[in-house]
């Protein structure tokens, strides 16, 4: 959702410094709120790399916890592994149990804090700015827009 909320301002940003065309933006939008991967809707959906790859040159890490975030979700081997066994090589034997809290809780839990802060901050700071400004744009750029506009693909 954050990733979502960052390429909103981003692309809005565009659409104010003229560097994207505003029905390209509403084309990036509808891929954005309706898209999917599995062809279900018309539009592909943009992917949440793509849009973190871009949050993370304004917010330096959120990749990077992204991805220690991910690991919990989608363990690959060695999460799995480390996750739920514990392998004591003097006695050769492998305990199982359930070991993410231990090994990640407070990680996981600063990691969604730092999430949801700056998830706030790019809401109510940067988002309400941006669509004040979008919307006097689009009431500013009315007539062109009109003229500009094509019929939806049928």
């Amino acid at each position: 959702t954050l990733a979502m909320l960052f390429y909103l301002n981003h692309i809005m940003r565009q659409v104010l410094d003229g560097k994207l065309d505003f029905h390209d933006f509403s084309e990036k939008t509808s891929a954005l709120a309706g898209g999917s991967r599995d062809g279900t809707t018309e539009q592909t959906a943009v992917n949440v790399l793509t849009m973190l790859k871009k949050a993370d040159k304004s917010y330096p890490g959120i990749l990077a916890l992204y991805d220690g975030l991910s690991e919990s979700a989608h363990p690959n081997w060695e999460g799995l592994f480390r996750g739920y066994s514990k392998v004591d090589h003097d006695e050769y034997e492998m305990r199982f149990s359930n070991r993410w809290m231990d090994l990640h809780e407070e990680q996981h839990l600063r990691s969604m804090k730092l999430c949801m802060q700056t998830f706030h901050h790019e809401y109510k700071d940067i988002w309400a700015d941006l669509m004040g400004k979008v919307e006097v744009w689009i009431e500013d750029n009315d007539a062109e827009l009109e003229a500009t506009k094509s019929d939806p693909p049928r």
